[in-house]
């Protein structure tokens, strides 16, 4: 199944599947086999991050698939991303050597800033302040940045990327950055579909990559009235036309985008579910009632870090 895996080209000229497994919120006791299950379906690109706190389950599983002779090294590309407390440019390096560390490798393929705003370092992972809000860092994205460049250099990450930046962000990055990013992650499916962004990041030749592309379901805040993009009953009158599931189609949308795409399960039939998408396209006619649907419905509003000065959602267009 690996051989129908479609590749995504960095401006570096580095390749990424367009299809990748997620690892957020997958508890650590069920992502060992859901990453073991991943690579037997042909899965190659696994999207982890220091934050998820399931890195060494993750790497057991990569080492297990190495081990038995399934994949190779060089089969996989594994992202991992910087947690918002080593933003500060003498933490950066030893924070990626702790997520190689984890994962049981001696390179990552690409490693991401995982949000622009930073926290409070050498403490808790969401270090709290006096209010029992976030205790923030004033460390600028862009010496977090040009920390990440030299290790590029040094072998230890093949490409070097952002997440959740807006546009302001990524404009801002790029008047001093050295190395363009490759790819901007961000939340993106037909609620929120991002389009400008998009549109601004690919005239930069910055890819997309769509997290949450189901829309998140399990994410811990959701409240019982939310909007359910898998219950959508006009994503289920497309899915029910093409003989596909609703979570297929979804999958399928970003990939017809060419957006890179990471959906999440533990599921073993939703994961091989989920590689399945290569013997079918959207019509333009149904891409086009999808893009329809957007109206800013953001899953993810990463609302412990409001009023910080970096928080990319807070009084900003995209």
């Amino acid at each position: 199944m690996a051989s129908k895996m479609v590749k995504v080209k960095f401006n570096n000229g580095c390749e990424i599947p367009i299809l990748g497994i997620g690892t957020w919120k997958s508890k650590p006791g069920e992502v060992t086999e859901a990453v073991k299950t991943a690579i037997e379906v042909g899965y190659r690109h696994i999207d982890c991050a220091y934050v998820y706190g399931n890195e060494k389950e993750v790497g057991a599983a990569i080492s297990a698939k190495i081990a038995d002779g399934t994949v190779k090294r060089e089969d996989l590309f594994i992202t991992s991303k910087l947690w918002n407390t080593f933003h500060r440019p003498d933490l950066v390096k030893g924070a990626l050597l702790k997520s190689l560390e984890n994962l049981n490798l001696s390179y990552l393929d690409l490693y991401l800033i995982h949000w622009p705003q930073a926290y409070k370092e050498e403490g808790e992972l969401f270090p709290k302040a006096e209010n029992d809000k976030i205790a923030f860092s004033d460390v600028d994205y862009v010496d977090t940045w040009k920390a990440l460049e030299p290790l590029v250099g040094e072998g230890l990450v093949k490409s070097i990327g952002i997440s959740n930046f807006n546009s302001k962000q990524v404009a801002r990055l790029l008047e001093h950055a050295s190395i363009v990013p490759v790819t901007n992650q961000i939340e993106c499916h037909p609620y929120l579909n991002q389009r400008r962004l998009k549109d601004f990041c690919e005239a930069r030749k910055i890819t997309i990559t769509a997290y949450s592309p189901l829309g998140s379901p399990d994410r811990p805040w959701a409240k019982p009235d939310d909007p359910s993009l898998l219950e959508d009953p006009k994503l289920k009158a497309i899915a029910d036309r093409l003989g596909k599931t609703v979570a297929q189609v979804l999958i399928r949308y970003q990939i017809d985008r060419n957006n890179i795409v990471i959906p999440k399960s533990v599921t073993a039939s939703r994961i091989a579910s989920n590689f399945d998408v290569f013997d079918f396209k959207l019509s333009q006619e149904d891409m086009s009632l999808i893009d329809s649907f957007d109206c800013n419905g953001r899953m993810v509003p990463m609302a412990a870090s409001l009023g910080h000065k970096y928080h990319p959602f807070e009084n900003e267009e995209f």
